[in-house]
């Protein structure tokens, strides 16, 4: 053995030292999701980068294999844009939600329960999960009604409309399937789609459909990855933990502002409707889900309710 074979034996040695000190930290938080329901709001810029998309895939596989019950809710506005753009078909959109016409719904559902759940499916069990694509229309997952949007014109304070076509928002929410594929060791990947009674089908905002998701299966935790690091503070400075009642005053107080409002407002609602915790956390830093459930201080801003409510 020459000399420079001990070094790189130490060396070698040294990294799986670290290897096992990392796992051997993570325990306790394994420990406290054992057989716990993670919903996981899966969308942004993460999901058009290759590297972060296999990144995203293994942080699932890894919860799987650590009893974890994840469920996946992806969105996929990119895609459905660039598709949209192919065929010549004009979108709008209206306070942030695309304004959705006959036409526009068929592509919809053909990009996200079709092209790009498959994707998410095909990615996770390549790595060794047992992924199962659906969407809110299977099981009667979803049941949707059209979303009425008004605004106030500014200038003579008439109250209007919006009508955003085939848009929908949740009215009742069968979790059975989702329970169904999880108890029996299945990772649901979700695209969020519903249906009226009638048979109507309806786009959902990917966010409000994991939130109302997971209310329904009281999940320990709600991950919603964005493109932002989480709720900032005056400084910019991320927040890692917020109660209902300092998020609320931050709201009062104009610290989280914008277009944070309306994602912390559901955040609280999810609470409110029995969720355990909430977190915003930025999906384009890779093994984001591993990191927030798995380290102390996680990387994201978690939403708990007060410690008397």
């Amino acid at each position: 053995m020459t000399t420079a074979e001990p070094a790189e034996f130490y060396k070698g040695l040294r990294k799986l030292r670290i290897a096992a000190e990392i796992l051997s930290e993570a325990l306790p938080f394994m420990q406290r999701y054992d057989q716990a329901t993670v919903v996981i709001k899966y969308g942004g810029h993460a999901m058009g980068d290759a590297k972060l998309a296999e990144s995203f895939a293994r942080d699932i596989v890894m919860l799987e294999q650590a009893s974890v019950k994840p469920v996946v809710v992806h969105g996929g506005g990119p895609q459905i844009a660039r598709l949209l753009d192919r065929l010549g078909i004009k979108s709008e959109f209206s306070g942030g939600l695309r304004v959705t016409d006959a036409a526009t719904v068929e592509v919809v559902e053909m990009v996200l329960a079709g092209t790009i759940n498959k994707q998410i499916v095909s990615q996770i069990n390549q790595l060794g999960g047992h992924a199962c694509g659906i969407s809110g229309k299977d099981g009667n997952l979803m049941i949707a009604k059209k979303l009425v949007r008004t605004e106030r014109d500014p200038d003579s304070n008439i109250e209007r409309v919006i009508d955003l076509g085939f848009v929908g928002d949740p009215e009742e929410v069968n979790p059975h399937i989702v329970q169904t594929l999880t108890q029996n060791e299945f990772i649901p990947v979700v695209s969020p789609l519903g249906y009226s009674r009638d048979g109507t089908t309806y786009n959902i905002n990917a966010d409000t459909f994991a939130s109302e998701l997971a209310a329904a299966l009281k999940a320990k935790r709600l991950l919603l990855l964005t493109d932002v690091a989480g709720v900032l503070d005056r400084d910019k400075k991320l927040i890692h933990h917020l109660s209902v009642s300092e998020a609320k005053a931050l709201i009062a107080d104009g610290t989280i502002s914008g277009g944070m409002i309306p994602k912390v407002e559901g955040c609280i609602s999810v609470i409110e409707k029995g969720v355990e915790g909430v977190v915003i956390l930025d999906g384009r830093v890779p093994h984001a889900v591993l990191l927030e459930l798995f380290t102390e201080h996680g990387v994201g801003t978690l939403i708990e309710r007060d410690k008397n409510g």
